[in-house]
């Protein structure tokens, strides 16, 4: 079978007045960690995406990243070789904004600083340059948890197509979605966005514009109290993590799952909660402050709670923490 380059709908010999389906196209901007999953969930699902990155080299490294992930689920039997090629051949890597155009929905998606912050400015500019190319009843969106919608939006024409959007955890099965409106946000936008969760088999939850939404307000309590506990020494880290999949049926240990999302990420985020509601159980325990100024951030540095290789598969507890 020849394998698929790119979508064929374009050059098929019927040319008949056909309706765009919705969602058919859409754009990420930012392929880091987070990007890379959307990218990754939305072309699997069989919606063509393009996503806008600063240099090929950065390209390069979300396709092998995403392809990498693919030949992981092929050897678990969840995938075949024929369905990595259709998906990758969904994927498109831009450094041009315009390439985005066509796109009826777009969500940022920027790296993280090393210091696990997100510039606001930077952001803006991004939704700046998403309004210049995208078709005025094209959604934009951002993939955050701190920053209102409200914010990001306050210089643009179009508003009311703007929404914040957040994607809890890091796999599959946890196909759970977090929206928020801005003061703007049409009611026909939040009627796309739950059609889009319907699309990706996701089940829609409207929150308040809040820091942390309710996902993180929840995990880092947890967190906390795990860290509390472990440096206390009421049991070892594995089995804490033990008690947190075995007792409550997670799939990854709390430690585990701070890895994967995210030391600095975590503990950035922790900090505009505490500042934002005031209470001390979002303040980050000495722990998590020792893992985060050591640089010790979790799976993308090879180290955080646990060690791990280049693949990211854990290897042991880190013994230095």
């Amino acid at each position: 079978m020849a394998e698929i380059k790119e979508p064929i709908e374009s050059f098929g010999l019927s040319k008949r007045n056909k309706n765009k389906a919705l969602f058919s196209k859409i754009g990420v901007v930012g392929c880091g960690r987070d990007g890379r999953n959307i990218v990754n969930l939305a072309a699997q699902s069989g919606m063509e995406v393009v996503f806008i990155e600063i240099s090929e080299e950065k390209i390069d490294q979300a396709l092998n990243w995403i392809g990498y992930n693919l030949d992981t689920k092929i050897e678990n039997w969840g995938l075949t070789q024929n369905e990595k090629r259709a998906t990758m051949g969904r994927i498109t890597g831009s450094l041009d904004y315009n390439d985005l155009k066509g796109c009826d929905f777009v969500i940022e998606c920027i790296r993280y600083e090393a210091t696990g912050e997100r510039s606001t400015e930077m952001r803006k500019e991004v939704f700046k340059n998403l309004e210049e190319v995208l078709d005025p009843d094209a959604i934009i969106a951002t993939n955050a948890t701190t920053v209102i919608i409200s914010e990001l939006t306050s210089d643009l024409e179009h508003k009311e197509r703007c929404i914040s959007m957040h994607f809890p955890m890091p796999h599959s099965d946890a196909r759970l979605l977090e929206y928020a409106k801005g003061p703007f946000t049409s009611d026909e936008v939040v009627n796309k966005i739950v059609r889009l969760c319907n699309l990706l088999k996701f089940y829609p939850v409207e929150v308040k514009e809040s820091s942390g939404f309710i996902s993180m307000r929840l995990l880092v309590v947890m967190l906390n109290e795990a860290c509390h506990a472990l440096m206390e020494n009421l049991a070892t880290m594995e089995n804490i993590d033990k008690e947190f999949t075995i007792i409550y049926g997670q799939r990854y240990g709390i430690f585990e799952l701070a890895d994967l999302l995210g030391i600095e990420k975590i503990v950035m985020l922790m900090e505009d909660m505490f500042h934002e509601f005031g209470d001390r159980k979002y303040k980050a325990a000495p722990i998590l402050w020792r893992l985060y100024h050591s640089r010790q951030l979790g799976v993308n540095k090879g180290r955080g709670f646990y060690i791990y290789d280049d693949n990211g598969k854990r290897i042991g507890p880190n013994n230095l923490i």
